[in-house]
């Protein structure tokens, strides 16, 4: 096998592709036999090409989980013997870190047998070498082999992290000290003990040195790895940090600060000051750090970014995040520097700060809104003048910023609404349709809380926004609707007058079955139903059936949005009918219980990709093996729109029954079935639409059970478990 393997190998590294592959078939027919192995171990030792080694070992990596125990004790003894041999005289870097990770995994099943007990001794000798390769390969491998054979390190803790530390402050090599950096990662996200974990502390000013030194040389990638660190160390419960945490903001201050920087790298540097703010609140505080962090983010609002770049990385949104975490965590000691930051750069001459100005007040509004809620009057004037100003981006800020307001301080901004309406209605007709759609959200904010104060400006708001629903594009139309709703709920049967004109509007919506329509769809299905809850069942039952039948229609669409707010439109026909809804139940009830019953989507992100298979094209001719490594969990991903779906639906089963009452007993069973399942959902709204609707559902079986007309819809179990169930219903709003 040795001689057709060394040739397969040869041609797998050819350029042509028809040799590649012809070249994989036949290695992995090989491959199937154990004595693969040693033959590959064979190439590993005397090929003569650096390629053909590495492409050795990374096959051997694949295999030998699946072999190792088809093995002889004589061919296990080679594997272990050849592979020391090859990361203690491999001449290629790339060679070496393949062998490495060979023997990560053949630890894995060797050291708990007690088959290599003399490995780890031989690590540390490898580790104090004076060969510069020697101690790297040490560290790598120290490295890797947490992840199979974490707990074999147990006994050896102290001297590993002696010897850790020693090697940080290698003087005589970088790439020593960057080994140990990443191998200080590795060891702190397989250690759990306090004890063992404080010990890190000591580590931190070497981390910094090392890292610094890599941002100097260029090795962004390298020094990231350090905020990596800090991160673990950050999340843990123990008190790691002490006053390192200041020479943690300090470093993490320069990087995120130098524009020249990649932004991953700044990103994880700004991230770093977000989890001490999050997590280490106290320790800013003692160290008085918060206000020369915010010297530093506040201005990051400012900076100028490249649109083209992902805008999760982007700096002033970065920093956004930051302020609007300590904003929660830290309210009396951001509030006072934020306001002074906002009030000087609204004059500034660069219109990049009057718009960091404007968006650092509305960033902290709900962190810090019972200190704003006693400072409105100069926050408004700020905020106010930058409507006017002449830069669209600042104007757009102060939109959003009005927005936030509107929605964090409550009720003390209502009260101003007298000069705030008449700006935002001023607003809604800016050139720029950005500053419009951020007012729309602006004013739906402020209209939900008003009541009769909105009265004197119904008329000059309903012009407006009917007149920009009719000639606006899909996405301003979209957020006019908000606006409108807003409005129709402040108003109540005072927008009996406008109501004809906006459900005739919301007829053309509702029957749009274009991909790109569909969200104007749902804002429509919504808005007519809050316009029915303002006007009420007289005025609205007459001209239902054309607007149901459109809602309903919707759901062969296939849109999640759409569905959830046709949910939410049923639930306030519901309420405006009562008993008279019961003639849609059938209908209705079984596109909700759909909805409820949806695959969320759950998804688990495998990775099992490997740095020498990914960089040297090895991954194709190693993806058959039939025994893989250990998976490692990269991302976890839900679809939150059918989430909202779900909690819509639930919310509407529970609704449809306190409203329809005896008439809903057909569909009691079920929706008891699907609302005690979602009361244990992974989701919270989920859940807390479930047990207020399996309140309703109680109550409406209550009304069932009396009239005696569920007995031929209900099991006498569910009806026993009904019972029971009201009368701890009972128990429980008489007694709490």
């Amino acid at each position: 096998m040795a001689q057709s393997l060394e040739l397969l190998l040869i041609q797998f590294l050819m350029p042509d592709n028809d040799a590649r592959r012809q070249a994989e078939d036949q290695i992995k027919r090989l491959a199937k036999d154990p004595q693969v192995v040693p033959s590959l171990i064979h190439h590993l030792r005397t090929a003569k090409t650096p390629n053909v080694r590495q492409l050795a070992a990374v096959l051997l990596r694949k295999k030998i989980t699946g072999h190792w125990a088809k093995l002889s004790p004589q061919h296990r003894q080679l594997v272990k013997q050849s592979l020391i041999e090859s990361i203690t005289m491999e001449h290629s870097p790339p060679v070496r870190r393949a062998s490495a990770n060979v023997i990560s995994i053949v630890a894995k099943y060797a050291v708990p047998a007690g088959e290599w007990s003399d490995l780890l001794p031989y690590l540390f000798q490898c580790s104090q070498s004076a060969q510069e390769d020697h101690r790297e390969v040490a560290l790598i491998l120290f490295s890797s082999l947490t992840e199979t054979i974490g707990n074999s390190f147990q006994p050896y803790f102290a001297d590993l992290q002696s010897l850790l530390l020693k090697c940080l402050q290698d003087e005589t090599s970088n790439r020593v000290r960057v080994a140990a950096l990443k191998a200080v990662g590795s060891f702190l996200e397989f250690t759990h003990d306090e004890a063992e974990v404080i010990k890190f502390r000591e580590f931190i000013p070497s981390i910094l040195n090392v890292s610094r030194q890599c941002l100097a040389s260029g090795d962004e990638d390298v020094a990231v790895l350090a905020f990596e660190i800090f991160d673990e160390l950050i999340e843990s419960p123990a008190p790691l940090l002490g006053d390192s945490v200041k020479a943690i903001v300090q470093f993490s201050l320069e990087v995120c600060s130098s524009p020249t920087l990649e932004s991953n790298t700044r990103h994880q540097a700004i991230q770093i000051i977000s989890w001490l703010a999050k997590y280490k609140a106290n320790s800013l505080k003692k160290y008085k750090l918060v206000t020369p962090i915010l010297q530093v983010m506040c201005p990051l609002l400012a900076e100028s970014t490249d649109r083209n770049e992902d805008d999760d990385l982007a700096p002033d949104r970065a920093a956004a995040e930051v302020i609007d975490t300590m904003a929660l965590n830290l309210s009396k000691h951001v509030f006072p520097p934020v306001l002074e930051f906002a009030s000087l750069s609204s004059q500034s001459p660069n219109g990049k700060f009057r718009e960091a100005s404007v968006t650092s007040l509305g960033v902290i509004s709900e962190g810090c809104l019972e200190l704003m809620k006693n400072k409105l009057e100069p926050i408004l004037h700020i905020v106010l003048g930058s409507l006017r100003d002449p830069e669209q981006m600042v104007r757009g800020a102060a939109s959003f910023a009005l927005g936030q307001f509107a929605e964090y301080l409550q009720p003390e901004i209502v009260s101003h609404y007298e000069s705030v309406l008449p700006c935002i209605l001023n607003a809604v007709e800016d050139v720029s349709d950005e500053v419009k759609e951020k007012s729309y959200y602006a004013l739906a904010a402020f209209c939900e809380n008003m009541g009769e104060e909105i009265l004197p400006f119904l008329d000059p708001l309903m012009g407006k926004l009917l007149g920009a629903l009719q000639s606006s594009p899909r996405n301003l139309q979209e957020t006019c609707m908000s606006a409108i709703g807003s409005v129709a709920s402040a108003a109540e049967q005072a927008f009996v007058p406008y109501a004809e004109r906006v459900l005739e509007l919301m007829k053309v919506f509702m029957v749009l079955t274009n991909d790109e329509d569909l969200l104007s769809r749902a804002r429509a299905t919504e808005l007519v139903g809050i316009v029915a809850m303002s006007v009420g069942r007289t005025r609205m039952e007459p001209v239902l059936p054309p607007f149901i039948e459109a809602a309903i229609s919707g759901f062969g669409l296939e849109f999640s949005e759409l569905r959830e707010y046709t949910h939410g439109f049923f639930s306030n026909i519901a309420e405006i009918l009562d008993e008279g809804f019961a003639q849609y139940l059938p209908h209705v009830v079984p596109l909700a219980f759909n909805s409820c019953n949806l695959d969320d989507g759950s998804a688990v992100d495998i990775d099992d990709s490997e740095e020498d298979e990914n960089v040297h094209g090895f991954g194709g001719v190693s993806s058959d093996d039939e025994a893989h490594d250990e998976p490692r969990v990269r991302n976890i991903s839900i679809r939150t729109g059918v989430l909202d779906e779900k909690a819509a639906a639930t919310q509407a089963l529970g609704l449809f029954a306190l409203h329809t009452k005896g008439s809903y007993a057909p569909y009691l069973e079920e929706s008891f079935k699907i609302l005690v399942r979602h009361s244990s959902y992974f989701h919270e709204d989920v859940r807390m639409q479930a047990i207020i609707s399996l309140k309703y559902i109680l109550i409406a079986t209550q009304a069932a059970l009396q009239g005696h007309n569920v007995s031929n819809d209900l099991s006498p179990s569910i009806i026993v478990v009904f019972s029971l169930s009201f009368i701890i219903l009972h128990a429980v709003d008489t007694f709490c």
